[in-house]
């Protein structure tokens, strides 16, 4: 399953910044857990740059504080490929907070409907 790109966002000043609409997503797998956990695991790759593993579930947490902004994702892993870095992580709370601005919009990129996608809402 692969979500394109669409138009490259660049600002006034020239230099080309990434928006959620210069994001090539690709899930390469998809595993449902079992009935009584509910929820899937989710990879993929954004950019062939960073990879990620999800556990997204198809309604909202019972406690918002196990839920990443309310996007129905529990736990968030991203990793940049070129040198196996973790640059964000969530674990039904913050571990590790985007090291920067691109990653950032990764991680608002995947909240905002990885979900959905996945459970085709």
């Amino acid at each position: 399953m692969c979500v394109n790109a669409k138009t490259i966002h660049q600002p006034n000043n020239g230099d080309e910044q990434m928006t959620e609409h210069d994001l090539d997503l690709t899930i390469t797998k998809i595993s449902n857990r079992n009935r009584t956990a509910g929820g899937s695991w989710v990879q993929g790759k954004i950019n062939d740059e960073y990879r990620f593993d999800a556990l997204v579930f198809a309604d909202h947490a019972e406690s918002e504080s196990y839920e990443l902004n309310q996007s129905k994702i529990s736990k968030l892993w991203i990793q940049r490929l070129s040198d196996r870095k973790v640059m964000f992580n969530f674990d039904r709370g913050l571990d590790v907070p985007a090291v920067n601005t691109e990653v950032q919009v990764v991680v608002d990129f995947l909240c905002e409907g990885l979900s959905d996608l996945v459970f085709g809402q």
